[in-house]
């Protein structure tokens, strides 16, 4: 099997298992909507949720999974078992104690964090204390889902993907439950979301010991610190973990910012991320976790040829995928967010803020997932000081375009700043590390997103011209809205297949061939 199948392979079973899980995290946030809708009490758990998220992503997602990825895969290269399996019994014995002591302090300090990130719930006291009050329970969520981080890196790191990209639906599931069974006992129901995601962090970690046991790597207490390669880990953790602070800074800038605007403001960033995230997790991130094992080999090879290639085939195969999910989420993003969200406390008023911000978001997908795939090359050549640098100067120009954006666009402006942010950091990205390797294939890779864009383009024509078969805003007509929206979705996809067709996209050939050796067998099997 060749690396391009092998990536596309991998990156096939972590989108399919992600597509469960945003399937599951749509009707999550569906279920928050109904009960919760867009006021107080929702806005206040987005804000609280955000705080033990944000660590989780410097110290589990963000930096610890991609410094110990090429280190961890340097040691299986050596071909020592053993001391793969000491690396992993220290690292985790490591975090865990560095997650302990963060969490205590995270529930010691959430009434400042809150004031920071939030100036405008100061206006509103019931208001800010109840984000606090949130915050310090979910705080916990912290410790469960950074190991959860720390098991997928070892797992994604020996070629097993589906266990870490399955394990969310489990963090989605137990929200529902404690939304729909939980919410009615509660002296305040907001706080059964909070022992939702608790319990789903928990859950995550749980799933993927088993599989930790079945590859022989299930961790035991182990305080080797002096461990070499732990060495490597911390190192490379320190700009990595202020790379990932820099876009969750953005990300607390644009939340202080829309706290100042009418109430509603933060939830409708939130629902329009929530719906961008969907296509950017199941291909682009999908992609990005496909590709890192891959790059980390080649890199440890130096096998630059090949290195190239695979950096290449990544970049084309997330444009292919996100420049026609970019156009179906600015023709649909109103059938969209009405079918998923307007309902219950959910009005038709908050579904066309959300939409609004949708617009300015789904703008930047190719770039988000772009960025996603270049900053994998970084951390694969143990470099995790360049993408920092470039974040810090895209988070600059993100708060200035924000300050300038808002006072018009309003949250609009504010999720238009983070796309141009966005955009920056893809293209420094992109020079700076041209500029290391040599040519990237920069010429094919232009070529084929223009090939792809004018086929979306033609299936963006066609998909809206089917949408106005209905009223979108009006209430009812359940059934007949999700045909007509079901309809639009397969129509648009092979509308789009055409055009790839029709235009020689490369990519849309690669996808063909593997679709025909997927269903040959089972033709063979029903012949």
């Amino acid at each position: 099997m060749t690396e391009e199948k092998k990536i596309a392979k991998a990156a096939s079973i972590v989108g399919s298992a992600t597509l469960l899980s945003r399937i599951l995290g749509f009707v999550r946030d569906a279920v928050t909507a109904y009960i919760f809708g867009a006021g107080m009490a929702a806005d206040a758990f987005f804000v609280a949720y955000r705080i033990p998220n944000l660590l989780r992503r410097l110290v589990g997602e963000g930096a610890l999974t991609v410094a110990f990825i090429p280190v961890f895969t340097d040691e299986l290269a050596k071909g020592s078992k053993e001391g793969a399996k000491k690396l992993v019994s220290t690292a985790f014995t490591l975090f865990s104690i560095i997650l302990v002591i963060l969490t205590i302090l995270g529930i010691v300090f959430s009434g400042w964090i809150v004031d920071v990130i939030s100036p405008g719930f100061a206006d509103t006291p019931d208001k800010l204390s109840l984000t606090v009050s949130l915050a310090q329970r979910m705080f916990p969520f912290l410790l469960f889902i950074s190991l959860a981080a720390l098991a997928m890196g070892v797992l994604n790191s020996l070629k097993h993907f589906a266990a870490p990209a399955f394990s969310p639906v489990f963090f989605n599931i137990s929200i529902i439950f404690c939304a729909v069974f939980l919410a009615s006992y509660m002296t305040e129901p907001i706080y059964a979301l909070a022992i939702g995601v608790v319990l789903g962090g928990f859950l995550q970690i749980a799933y993927q010991t088993p599989y930790l046991k079945k590859f022989d790597m299930l961790p035991h207490l182990s305080f080797d610190f002096s461990n070499p390669a732990i060495k490597k880990i911390l190192f490379l953790m320190i700009p990595s973990t202020v790379g990932v602070a820099v876009y969750q800074i953005s990300i607390f800038i644009t939340t202080r910012f829309a706290s100042t605007l009418p109430e509603g403001s933060i939830s409708y960033l939130y629902y329009a991320d929530r719906i961008m995230e969907f296509p950017l997790g199941i291909f682009g991130i999908a992609v990005a976790t496909a590709v890192l094992p891959s790059f980390s080999e080649y890199a440890a090879k130096k096998d630059w040829q090949n290195f190239k290639q695979s950096l290449s085939f990544a970049i084309r195969l997330v444009m292919f995928i996100s420049i026609p999910a970019t156009v179906g989420l600015i023709v649909l993003g109103l059938p969209i967010v009405t079918m998923l969200f307007q309902r219950g406390e959910f009005s038709q008023d908050a579904a066309y803020g959300t939409v609004f911000a949708l617009y300015f978001y789904a703008i930047g997908l190719a770039f988000f997932a772009g960025t996603r795939i270049i900053a994998s090359a970084f951390y694969s050549l143990k470099d995790t000081l360049t993408p920092v640098l470039v974040a810090v100067i895209s988070l600059i120009f993100n708060v200035i375009t924000a300050l300038i954006l808002m006072k018009p666009l309003l949250h609009g402006g504010l999720a238009l700043a983070t796309t141009l942010a966005s955009m920056l950091n893809f293209m420094l990205l992109f020079i700076i590390l041209r500029k290391r390797l040599g040519r990237i294939d920069a010429r094919n890779i232009i070529l084929s997103s223009i090939k792809v864009g004018s086929a979306s383009l033609i299936m963006g024509i066609v998909v809206y011209m089917f949408s106005l078969l209905t009223v979108w805003t009006t209430h009812g007509l359940f059934l007949e809205k999700f045909l007509i929206l079901s309809g639009a979705v397969v129509i648009g996809i092979l509308t789009f297949a055409f055009g790839a067709h029709i235009f020689k996209s490369p990519e849309m050939g690669f996808f063909a061939n593997i679709i025909k050796q997927r269903v040959y067998p089972v033709r063979k099997l029903l012949e």
